[in-house]
Order: structure tokens, then sequence, then C-alpha cells
């Protein structure tokens, strides 16, 4: 079946031609060293730099692409199509780079912003902490100012690029509000940074080639010229504010995570034999692959319709909260249904059905739970 999304371009297709062939070269034959060592090796990041991968979206006078999200989806797009579990792209360029794109002021975009598109930075955002979850206004970690400094203390976890990561976003409290008026962005430069601490490495059920870790801080001191923004206390809304291109990255993920799992059942229907003939021959399976194949490629017409929206700066939180939580409980439900069809091999891990099955899990809970999800859409109606 061939499908074009509609805002795709001739540039696009260079761009997807581009990375196709990266990823299959660099990453796909990779996926399981980097699963044993739980990151990818750091200089895959300064290949992805160096062909214009990475902050592809971000305006050329920073080192970056000057693209818009289109170009961002097309790699997060063709991750999916190879079940790529283990790059955080979708953290480095289309989060951080983004924060740091909406509300750095010139010397600190021009400071950061090109040694992220060159892969000499590997960025990361330390939100989540012990005991908050989705709940962001909960945050403990503070941040006091003292002189030119802002001294921080706190544990953050579920830090994805914790290990590599060399520019690190940090949501700290910056002030006694209540909620989230006290909250501020700031950034910090790790490297060699005294009171940042790598914790431990967290043992997942699934995605296991990406780095995810806790963070602590004991009295780090970072300068105060690293807030993000005019003023302190605006961190709660310049997250809000950036949360529904987080969400839509994951739906587009998603979206071809799914249409990933239908190919290779598909392709497995044709090829394995039972009772005699394959499996595609039998109306059960047929009719399951005709349903996923249905449900996918209505999954991602949605998942287009919004990547146009948000192009045009249109997409409203609500929609991108639909499509987030639409978009990964289809994935689960869908690449579940496509592993049955391998039967005993599709929980063998060196069917890549099966890691898809593990690392679709984690979907539904990142970017703000589907619960959060429906909360948000409902608040809208």
């Amino acid at each position: 079946m061939t499908y074009r999304s509609s805002w795709m371009t001739e540039e696009l297709d260079q761009l997807q031609n581009l990375t196709r062939t990266f990823l299959a070269k660099e990453s796909e034959p990779n996926h399981g060293r980097w699963t044993e060592q739980h990151a990818v090796d750091r200089e895959f990041w300064n290949k992805a730099g160096e062909i214009g991968l990475l902050c592809i979206s971000c305006p050329i006078e920073y080192g970056g692409g000057g693209g818009t999200f289109a170009h961002e989806a097309v790699v997060l797009r063709e991750q999916g199509y190879i079940a790529d579990d283990c790059w955080a792209y979708l953290v480095h360029s289309p989060i951080v780079a983004h924060y740091i794109n909406a509300y750095g002021n010139h010397e600190q975009k021009q400071r950061w912003l090109p040694r992220l598109a060159s892969g000499e930075f590997v960025g990361a955002i330390a939100m989540t902490e012990p005991g908050t979850g989705s709940d962001l206004q909960a945050v403990r970690t503070t941040a006091r100012r003292e002189g030119d400094h802002y001294v921080i203390n706190g544990a953050k976890t579920f830090i994805t690029n914790g290990t590599h990561c060399d520019l690190l976003i940090i949501v700290a409290r910056t002030g006694n509000a209540p909620g989230g008026r006290g909250l501020s962005l700031i950034v910090a430069e790790t490297q060699g940074l005294p009171g940042f601490e790598r914790g431990r490495v967290l043992q997942k059920i699934g995605a296991m080639g990406t780095d995810t870790r806790e963070l602590a801080f004991t009295d780090m001191r970072v300068p105060a010229v690293n807030l993000l923004g005019p003023a302190e206390g605006q961190g709660f809304v310049q997250l809000v504010q950036q949360l529904p291109q987080e969400r839509l990255s994951i739906a587009v993920n998603a979206a071809a995570a799914a249409e990933h799992a239908v190919d290779l059942a598909i392709a497995y229907a044709k090829e394995r034999t039972a009772f005699g003939k394959p499996l595609l021959e039998f109306q059960n399976t047929r009719f399951v692959l005709a349903e996923c194949r249905t449900e996918a490629l209505a999954l991602r017409t949605f998942i287009d319709h919004c990547i146009t929206e948000h192009v045009a700066g249109r997409l409203d939180g609500a929609t991108a909260s639909m499509a987030k939580y639409l978009a990964t409980d289809k994935q689960c439900e869908i690449v579940d249904r496509c592993l049955q069809i391998f039967g005993g091999y599709g929980y063998m891990t060196e069917y890549p059905i099966a890691r898809m099955y593990a690392a679709a899990r984690v979907q539904r809970i990142y970017g703000g739970t589907n619960e959060i999800m429906k909360e948000l859409i409902a608040r809208s109606l």
C-alpha cells in the first residue's frame, strides 16, 4: 500500500533517504550492542551532527538546519520504521534544542545550539523527580540565588541521555510561590561541574539501549546567566508551551512503529507455514492483519493532520494530547496483536517484534501519562 503524507516535499524526501541510509548503516547494526551497554556510542551523536540531522529545525544562524517540525518528524518516523529504541534523538533535538531556541537569549543560543547541532554537546532535560511523576508542580529541586550563581540541590530520575548529557536543562524551584509559579528552567554545562553526579543506570523492561539514569545535584553552582527566559518563575509556563511538540514527537514515532509492526507481521505470515500452508492463508491471520493495517493507516492520517497543524502554528495542547494518547495506545495494541502472529518466536529478543513490544509500553507513560492526556483533553470540552 502506497500512502504519501500530505506534508512531505521533495526536500523532505531527500532528508528521508539520507536518514534511512544513515540509520541503516550506523544505527540498525548496533542495536544489540547498544542494548547490552545501555547507551548508544558517544561518537554516534557526532556522526549524526556531521550529516546535519541534529537541531534540524533550529535557525541556520545558530548552527541548525533551518527547517520546520516536518524535518524532525521525518527523522522520528524513520527511527520507528527500523524499531530504533536506542537513540534518544527525540529528547536532544525536538525537545532540548527547542527550549533553548524558544526561550534563550542571543548569547545563550549562540553558545549552546551550534554545539548541540554538531553533536559536541548531547542534550537532556531533568523534569521528573522521585515521587512526582507527571505532577511537575510538585518539583522539589531548589535553585537558590547566591551572587552570580544558582546553587542547585535535588535529585532527578528517569533522565534520558543522562549518561552522555553535556547540556542539561533543569526544572528547579527558584521561589517560594506554591505550585508551578515558583519554577524556573536553568541550563547546566555538566562537564567537570562540581556537585553534579550521575547516579545509577536504570534497568528497564524495554528500550534498554536508551541511556536512562538518575541524576543528583549537591550544592551545584550554575551561572545565573544560564536561566532560560527573562525572569525567574517562568518555568511552568515554558514547559506547558513546549509539551505539545514533545507529545506530538512521541506520537509520530509511535505511529511509525505501529506501521512497522504490521509490515513485519505480514512478511512473517507470508513465509511461515503451519498445517501445510502459509499463515497468511488462515482467515484469522488475514483478518487480524487487515484490522491492524487499517488502524495503522487511520492513525497515520491523524498524525499527519497534527504535523500539518503544528508546522502552521495551529496545534493546540488538547489535540497534541489526543495524538500522544491515541498513537501510543494503538502502538501497544497493534504491536501486541502482530507479535501473536509470530507465536513463540515473537517472545525471543532476537526478533525485532519482541523488542518493539517491550519498548512500546513506556510510550503511554512518559511525556505525561495517557491518563493525564485524557484529563487535558477533557478540560477543553
